[in-house]
Parts: C-alpha cells; sequence; structure tokens
C-alpha cells in the first residue's frame, strides 16, 4: 500500500483499514460538534443539535469519506472546532493555532484563511476601543504560535531541501482550469456556453477554434481551451477569487460578531469555489458545513441555504458510478434532504427582513426539476445511448449544480449585507 508504483493494487485488509480509520477518526468532528451545541444557549440551542446532527450524517461525507477512503470528517471536525473556540474571546488564541494546524493536514483551507486573517486582527490584535491601538502581545503570541507550527509541519521538509517540489504539488497551476469532472462553479457555466457556442456560432458569425472542440470535454489533466469564449488565466481565477471574497471581509472588520465571522468564512468558501482555478467538485464542503452553522439563524439564512444543500450534495453523485453505489448514493441523500430540509424549516424563525418571493419560488422550481435530472443521468442515458455521449450526463449535473450554487451564492450575499 505504501508503495510508489502500487496502480491496481487491491486487497480486503487495506480496503477494511481506510473504512475503519475514516469512521473512527469522526470523532472529532463528533466532539467539534457537541463543542458547537454546547457554547449555544437558549432557543438556539435546538437550532445548533439539528445543524449539528445534519454535519454528523452529511452525504457529502458519506460519498467523499466512507466510500472514497478519505479523512475530510476529521480535518472538517479540526474546522468546526476552530470555528467555535473563535466564539469567546479566550478561545481566540487557540482558534488561529488550530486552523494553522488544519491548513498544515490539507492546504484547501487556505481558501477560508482570509476570514480567519482579518477576524483575528480585528478581535485579537487590535483594541476593541480603537483599531488604531494594537495589543502588541497578542500579536506576539499569535505571531510565534503559527510559525511554530508551520515550522513543525514544514521544517523536515526544507531541511531536505524539498519546498519546490512541494509547492509545486500545492499549487498545480500547470493543470486545466476545470477539473476532469467539471465542478458546478462558475466556469462550469462557462464551459457549458462555449459548448453551444459551438452549434450557434457559425450562425452569428463567430469564430470558432477548431483544435479546441473536443478540449473541455475530455477531462484531461492541463487540457482546457475554448472554442468561442476567450481563455481564463490562472490571474484572472486569483482576481476573481480575491475580489468576491474582499467584498465580505469589510463588514467583518467593520462589524467583527461571531455571527458575521461565519458568513464571512461561508463566503470566502464560496468566492474560491466558484471562481478558482482547477477546483474538485468536493470542494463544496467548504461552504455548506460552515453555512450549516447558520443556516437557522432566519429564515432568510435558511432560503439561501436550501439550493445550496440540494446543488452541492447532488454535484457530488458522479464520484461513486458503479451501479452497486448508486440507490446508496440516491436514497440517503434524499432521505437525508427531505429529513433535514423539513426540521430546518420547522426551526428557523421568522426574520425581521422582508424575504424575496422570487427566489423562495426559484428554490422550489428547481429542487423539483433536480428528481428528473437524476434519473436521467444515473439510469436512462445509459440505457438510451449506452457508451456513447458519456460526459453529456456529467456536463448536465455540474451545469444544473452549478446554477444552484451560483443562486445560492446571490441569495447569501443579500443575507449577509442586509442583516
Amino acid at each position: 500500500m505504501l508503495l510508489i508504483y502500487n496502480l491496481e493494487y487491491d486487497s480486503w485488509q487495506t480496503v477494511y483499514f481506510q473504512r475503519i480509520t475514516v469512521i473512527a477518526t469522526e470523532v472529532v468532528l463528533l466532539y467539534a460538534l457537541q463543542l458547537f451545541i454546547d457554547s449555544s444557549h437558549g432557543v438556539a440551542r435546538r437550532a445548533a443539535q439539528a445543524a449539528a446532527v445534519s454535519i454528523f450524517l452529511s452525504p457529502g461525507l458519506l460519498i467523499i469519506d466512507h466510500i472514497h477512503f478519505q479523512y475530510n470528517g476529521a480535518m472538517y471536525g479540526i474546522l468546526i472546532l476552530s470555528l467555535v473556540l473563535a466564539r469567546q474571546k479566550s478561545g481566540l488564541l487557540a482558534s488561529g493555532l488550530v486552523f494553522a494546524a488544519l491548513l498544515c493536514m490539507k492546504h484547501i483551507y487556505l481558501y477560508l484563511a482570509p476570514a480567519y486573517f482579518v477576524y483575528l486582527l480585528r478581535v485579537y490584535c487590535l483594541s476593541p476601543k480603537s483599531i488604531f491601538r494594537i495589543q502588541f502581545l497578542n500579536c506576539v503570541k499569535l505571531g510565534l504560535g503559527i510559525l511554530g507550527v508551520f515550522g513543525l509541519a514544514f521544517g523536515p521538509f526544507a531541511m531536505k531541501g524539498q519546498m519546490q517540489q512541494m509547492l509545486s504539488r500545492l499549487f498545480p497551476f500547470s493543470r486545466g482550469l476545470c477539473h476532469a469532472y467539471w465542478a458546478p462553479n462558475v466556469w462550469a457555466i462557462y464551459s457549458f456556453m462555449d459548448r453551444v457556442l459551438i452549434f450557434v456560432a457559425p450562425r452569428l458569425g463567430l469564430s470558432v477554434n477548431t483544435s479546441a472542440i473536443n478540449s473541455v470535454t475530455r477531462g484531461l489533466v492541463g487540457d482546457t481551451a475554448f472554442a468561442v469564449l476567450p481563455e481564463i488565466t490562472p490571474r484572472v481565477c486569483f482576481a476573481l477569487t480575491l475580489l468576491f471574497q474582499a467584498i465580505p471581509l469589510v463588514k467583518l472588520f467593520l462589524r467583527p460578531t461571531w455571527d458575521a465571522f461565519i458568513g464571512a468564512v461561508t463566503l470566502c468558501g464560496y468566492a474560491s469555489f466558484l471562481f478558482g482555478w482547477h477546483v474538485h467538485e468536493k470542494a463544496i464542503l467548504l461552504v455548506i458545513i460552515p453555512f450549516s452553522l447558520i443556516a437557522l439563524r432566519d429564515r432568510r439564512h435558511l432560503s439561501a441555504f436550501r439550493p445550496l444543500a440540494v446543488s452541492g450534495h447532488v454535484s457530488l453523485f458522479p464520484l461513486l458510478f458503479t451501479p452497486a453505489e448508486f440507490p446508496i448514493k440516491t436514497i440517503y441523500t434524499i432521505f437525508w434532504l427531505v429529513l433535514f430540509l423539513m426540521v430546518f424549516d420547522r426551526l428557523a424563525p421568522a426574520s425581521n427582513h422582508t424575504r424575496f418571493f422570487l427566489f423562495d419560488r426559484f428554490t422550489i422550481l428547481y429542487i423539483t426539476i433536480s428528481i428528473p435530472l437524476i434519473v436521467y443521468c444515473s439510469l436512462l442515458h445509459q440505457v438510451i445511448f449506452g457508451k456513447s455521449y458519456e460526459f453529456l450526463p456529467l456536463m448536465f449535473m455540474s451545469s444544473y449544480s452549478a446554477i444552484g450554487v451560483v443562486g445560492s451564492w446571490i441569495g447569501f450575499m443579500v443575507v449577509y449585507f442586509t442583516s
């Protein structure tokens, strides 16, 4: 199992080892969720309990961890632990250090780092009386603590002269804009539009790059080219991500409450997922899990959360593609969505602000469309076309999910800035 050349390796001992260790390490997630419940009081405690159970039983963790053999459950437990520690002023230092350790475990959480930087700077490093008064002792403690964590993690690699190799692996800009299976983000919609324009471009007088016609649909690493629309570079992705992360961070700096912090973490996750370079579909959990902690704050938050819960989990379906896995992912996900969206609907209090009538109707229509889409992409397409047009169901699923994620992001941006 530890050999470099281990392709086609298979043994029941490895399968059981991976599955058992994944499930066992989720005690970290269980512990963090219990702390989240304990930190909530009064009416909010029931909402916290419902949110905690929904996260622990998440279909995303079932698909990615329990079947794909990863340890995201434990790492999301560390993330939630860090978020809960930030709820009390006495836990701010520990929150920063726990998040630094999480970054060393998996660098995908770097997407959330700007929200941590702004919140810890504003609440821990600057005086609550004036932003022009620096609390130097707190800055020193936080700085030395973070340097210590990163030194322990990366020091051995630096001593062996392997940092350049590590950085090239952590930030693979040589790969294409889209993952082999498009993550449901802005670039999935952009790619879908490019596919459509190939057929209508001659009528509109647009030029078509014929060498790129099959590029974005082949799912090859480093293989991204658009036939009609302009090419997207890593710099464009970085600039858009930074821009849409900076917008909520301004409010967080001016009003550094814990709810605003969780909202900013969620919106940083949204921005990086929607506009990032070579985003993996499983990164949607960076948005779903922190959003779940505040989804029951009021009905406006819940309205923005619903399309995300549906689109985010449905977008993970192509990760499980064998016939035996179809009933597992479908039945469990539908059961989870029906159960928890009904529970959330009963627990979410009314908002003092006006809800968006059209947005609520969009959510209902969007959820309704998901059922025939899942049936077609998972069952009917193979029956009708066999092995032909294999990428078509993936394109439909990804583009559909992208609409839900983008709609949810816009809805939550409005809620965040009007709360």
